[in-house]
């Protein structure tokens, strides 16, 4: 019990540390990704407006059904990149959401980027 909560503390003081030099715009909006144990959730935010722009999750749509693997990750990220580029969204800032930079997290990034999306 006591190493799960210093767990969520650990993750909870990373995710602060990002979110206080991270900030989204309209043109540059923030992409949160939050991954649980069955789905990943994608959204793009404008931090000024206080608004999603685009929220996509593999629970839901025509990406439903894709795993918690990094081919799929890559494949999700890819399906959100080629929506915001239909949005006009050329650019964003990445929120890992204190979670580490690797696996399933890295998979979406580089997905996004292969669908045109610059970081």
């Amino acid at each position: 019990m006591k190493t799960l909560q210093l767990k969520r503390a650990r993750k909870q003081k990373r995710k602060m540390r990002i979110r206080k030099r991270i900030i989204g715009t309209a043109e540059c909006p923030r992409l949160s990704v939050y991954k649980s144990n069955r789905y990943i959730y994608l959204q793009a935010i404008d931090d000024g407006a206080g608004t999603t722009i685009l929220g996509m999750s593999t629970a839901h749509g025509d990406t439903r059904g894709l795993k918690q693997t990094v081919e799929d990750g890559q494949k999700f990220g890819q399906a959100f990149g080629e929506r915001l580029k239909a949005r006009n969204v050329n650019k964003a800032v990445f929120d890992r959401n204190g979670n580490l930079y690797h696996g399933v997290i890295k998979a979406v990034a580089d997905g996004a980027r292969k669908a045109g999306i610059e970081f």
